[in-house]
């Protein structure tokens, strides 16, 4: 015989009872797993902005140490840039400098016994050549470097000539110009080109001594840099003239000085 069971579905108890509260506590924890899910990703994306901001901190401090490095270091750039001006400055200086002491020793040397040099002027740049009062030839005109002004006497033509050849041994001399070379009947009542007496002055003593004015162009040597405006320098290097003596029947000696 099989066993009915006659109480109302709604009134029994046991395992199998038909549950009375519905779907809401599945809806429950639903939420609770979602909640959760969220409360684990927002304390995922706290931590890695966290790492994030760090990562910038640490960044921003080893700029500004660069910073501060690079800073301190400009003054070494600063210094090495003024000290590449001047030694650029310095170098175009000595490359355009030219060595007056050597030319003057070496002329010195040179002068032969027979040469008397009453007058030297000295010009670095262009349009200096025959200062020392001739008259102005092509040569003196043409001049575009460093050049010497030479006026003085020498025992007859012979001496000028000597003189000159002489003056070729001079380190560096380039052209050597006559601007004037004559003895005392032929100089007699000349005037040069400038309106001035002729070469020669006090030391044509005699007959047979040759007043002479001689220009030395050193064309290889570079002029010094001149400013728009301003003329080039012109140095008088000697203007006294040669100690010079007459002893007995015409002999002449002289002591040339620098």
């Amino acid at each position: 015989m099989r066993p009915v069971n006659l109480i109302p579905p709604d009134q029994r108890h046991g395992r199998r009872a038909p549950m009375r509260t519905g779907a809401l506590p599945y809806l429950l924890v639903g939420a609770l797993v979602v909640l959760l899910a969220g409360v684990a990703l927002l304390v995922t994306a706290n931590n890695e902005i966290s790492e994030r901001k760090s990562e910038l901190a640490k960044v921003e401090s080893e700029d500004r140490a660069a910073e501060a490095q690079a800073q301190r270091l400009a003054a070494y750039v600063q210094f090495e840039a003024v000290h590449n001006a001047r030694l650029e400055t310095i170098t175009s200086l000595a490359d355009s400098r030219f060595d007056w002491e050597r030319v003057m020793r070496e002329l010195a040397l040179i002068i032969p016994g027979d040469v008397w040099v009453s007058e030297i002027n000295a010009s670095a740049g262009a349009g200096a050549g025959g200062q020392g009062g001739g008259s102005g030839s092509e040569l003196s005109g043409g001049i575009t470097g460093p050049s010497l002004a030479i006026t003085g006497c020498a025992d007859g033509q012979e001496g000028v000539a000597g003189f000159v050849t002489a003056l070729e041994g001079i380190d560096g001399v380039t052209r050597i110009g006559v601007e004037e070379s004559a003895l005392p009947s032929q100089a007699e009542g000349t005037v040069s080109a400038g309106g001035e007496e002729s070469a020669g002055g006090d030391c044509q003593t005699r007959d047979f001594i040759a007043a002479f004015e001689l220009t030395v162009a050193f064309d290889a040597a570079p002029p010094p840099a001149v400013t728009e405006g301003e003329a080039p320098a012109t140095v008088t290097e000697g203007a006294e003239e040669t100690a010079a003596s007459t002893e007995g029947g015409g002999e002449t000696e002289g002591a040339t000085s620098e």
